[in-house]
């Protein structure tokens, strides 16, 4: 089986030793996606409406990259530092994805990298 790793110039580069997906025949695997400039790798936001669009924007860059789009996704996993802020992120979640609607999870965690308040990981389906 082939694996590939895919990268873009369009979403921010990795902050540690992993791609930002990975091809493995008809599925791709997208690293977990933080609210961070593509270009300076800043974190942009310091509110979770605002953080959740572009860690939405950054696996949309993703996800093209790889000739995918939102709905393409079958599966993603969201990490909150506070659950509170699940209605908040629910609404952006909802408005940017237009309609798809993965299987999806969504936890509490007590931290995520740069201090950010969303992380989201996904899986991607390519038809052959």
């Amino acid at each position: 089986m082939n694996v590939n790793y895919l990268f873009t110039d369009k979403a921010p580069k990795p902050i540690g030793p992993y791609s930002q997906a990975v091809e493995v025949g008809s599925f791709v695997y997208i690293s977990g996606q933080i609210p961070l400039h593509h270009e300076s790798g800043d974190v942009v936001g310091d509110d979770v409406t605002t953080q959740s669009k572009v860690a939405l924007a950054n696996l949309r860059a993703i996800l093209e990259n790889a000739g995918l789009d939102f709905h393409s996704l079958v599966k993603t996993t969201v990490f909150l530092t506070d659950m509170n802020n699940f209605s908040k992120f629910n609404e952006v979640y909802q408005q940017e994805l237009s309609g798809a609607a993965p299987a999806r999870s969504v936890v509490e965690v007590s931290a995520l990298p740069k201090s950010v308040l969303v992380e989201i990981e996904a899986i991607a389906y390519k038809c052959k």
